[in-house]
Formats: C-alpha cells, sequence, structure tokens
C-alpha cells in the first residue's frame, strides 16, 4: 500500500494510491498520517476498505512529505561501503547517528532553498523506514515487526556548515527544505527485498548517484535493533539510513547544487522525486 498526503503545504489530507495509481482522498477515515495513525492498526483497518469507492484527488495535486510531525528524523552517516570508499573514510564500526531536524521536512516535488550563507550545498539520495511500533531493546530477528514501511529521503546537506563550522553534523543537516520526503510510504508488504533496491539521483538529467540497499553495511534491521537500545522509537518516527557514492563533496573538484539546478531522485519500488534549487 501506497499512503501519501495531499494538498497545499501545512493542509495536507491523507491519501492512498489505489490499484490503478489513482490517489484517493482517505480524509474519513483517518485524520493525517502522524504519530497518532501510523501503526499497524491503521493499516488493517486501510486494507478492509475498497478504495475506488472513495472521492478520487486531482493527480495534479501537491504531494507533500507522507508522514508530518514525527517524534523523530533519525539520520545513519557512512552506511554504504561504497560511498565510504569514495570519501576515503573508515567503514563504521557501529552506525553513525545524527539528527535533521523535523522542520525540515518537505514534499518530494518541493524546492530546495539554498540558505543565504550557503557555500557547499550537497545531495544524498537514501531510503528512510518509518517506524509502526514502540521499539525498546528490539533484536535484529524482531525489528521487521516495529517497521511499518519505507519512504525516499533525499538527506540535503550543507557541508561547510556539517563539517567545517565545528560540533555536530546537525547544522549542516537541519536546513528548512533539506529533508524532501516521500512521495509514498509504502508499507513493508509491498517491497519484496528492501536490501535489494536500486536507488539514482540526477541532476539536470546528468547522473550523479547510483547505487543499492545491498551496499549498506548495516541493514535496516539493525539500525532499528542498534537505535532502540538507546531510546525507545515510536510510531511516525523516521530514520534515513545512508546515502550511496556520487556525492559532490567526493567529486574532484567537488561540486555543488545551485540556484536552478533540477534534482531527480529515485529509488525502485518507491518512487521519485522532483525538486529544484531556488534562492532563499
Amino acid at each position: 500500500m501506497k499512503l501519501l498526503r495531499v494538498g497545499p503545504f501545512g493542509k495536507e489530507k491523507p491519501a492512498v494510491l489505489d490499484r490503478n495509481g489513482k490517489i484517493r482522498d482517505i480524509s474519513q477515515q483517518v485524520s493525517d498520517f502522524n504519530p497518532d495513525t501510523l501503526n499497524f492498526e491503521t493499516l488493517d483497518k486501510l486494507k478492509k476498505i475498497n478504495l475506488e469507492t472513495l472521492p478520487e484527488v486531482p493527480s495534479s495535486t501537491r504531494i507533500g512529505s507522507c508522514i508530518t510531525k514525527p517524534g523523530k528524523f533519525i539520520a545513519i552517516g557512512l552506511n554504504y561501503s561504497d560511498h565510504a570508499a569514495e570519501t576515503n573514510a573508515e567503514i563504521p564500526k557501529e552506525p553513525i547517528v545524527f539528527n535533521k531536524a523535523i522542520s525540515s521536512m518537505v514534499g518530494p516535488n518541493d524546492n530546495i532553498v539554498l540558505p543565504k550563507l550557503s557555500k557547499k550545498l550537497d545531495w544524498e539520495v537514501e531510503i528512510a523506514f518509518v517506524v509502526g511500533k514502540h521499539a525498546k531493546y528490539i533484536s535484529e530477528k524482531n525489528a521487521p515487526n516495529h517497521i511499518l514501511g519505507y519512504c525516499i529521503v533525499n538527506d540535503v546537506s550543507e557541508r561547510e556548515w556539517q563539517i567545517e563550522r565545528g560540533g555536530l553534523w546537525d547544522k549542516g543537516k537541519s536546513g528548512d527544505t533539506f529533508g524532501p520526503t516521500g512521495p509514498y510510504l509504502v508499507t513493508k508488504d509491498d517491497i519484496k527485498d528492501v536490501q535489494n533496491l536500486t536507488m539514482s539521483l540526477e541532476i539536470d538529467g546528468k547522473r550523479m548517484q547510483t547505487g543499492n540497499t545491498n551496499k549498506m553495511i548495516f541493514n535496516m534491521n539493525f539500525i532499528l535493533s542498534y537505535l532502540s537500545n538507546f531510546m525507545s522509537l515510536y510510531p511516525g518516527d523516521i530514520v534515513t539510513t545512508g546515502t550511496p557514492p556520487g556525492v559532490g563533496m567526493a567529486m574532484n573538484p567537488k561540486q555543488f547544487l545551485k540556484v536552478g539546478n533540477k534534482l531527480n531522485l529515485k529509488i525502485e519500488g518507491l518512487g521519485e522525486q522532483n525538486t529544484k534549487v531556488v534562492v532563499e
């Protein structure tokens, strides 16, 4: 099942894609896709509905982030072996964990705003998982029982702020519009093998990133289990799990986003994003 949110920014309504690819309004059945509703009980309820009987939403309607107001927006760094290699970084012995501000989340096709003080704005196509059940001290074996589904995240990163300005990575990862999310939250039963999905990112039609989730150093079940030893994870929490090679800071010469650049991100089975870089 593909869950999404549609409508103007801040006024999105929950929707679902039917078997014919049409967007159906489910706001009469679910208030929104947030920590109160992103759980397996909601999915069971939606599975019993004949989606074709629900109001159709025009395909031209704006798509917002597929979830809203998560309790946590956690990210994992250097989690692809080929990305670690391109940055000349050692393979982490444990997951590198940082946070993205929840306020960075925008829709999959919304503009990415180049901040006034930004010099090195970079891109990162990533797959994220969304928690659907409270997780605390969860084994890797039981982790799938706590994952509701998956979505695309562009972990937009200001590299000067992240690397050269001291402190943690968070300030380079949390700018407004630094977290395009969606278009869909795809429930796990719709993904055959989440650890074997192709990924890509293009800028102005030129392929920059090509990868596969089979190159992850720490798989998603391990990451959920690992995090649950340090903190409780709750329904609606989102964890984005790292990027494949092809980021701008690893190029020679380095390349960063400019106003007018158009980005296309794809992950097999999860749809695509189409964004544009604009001036603040």
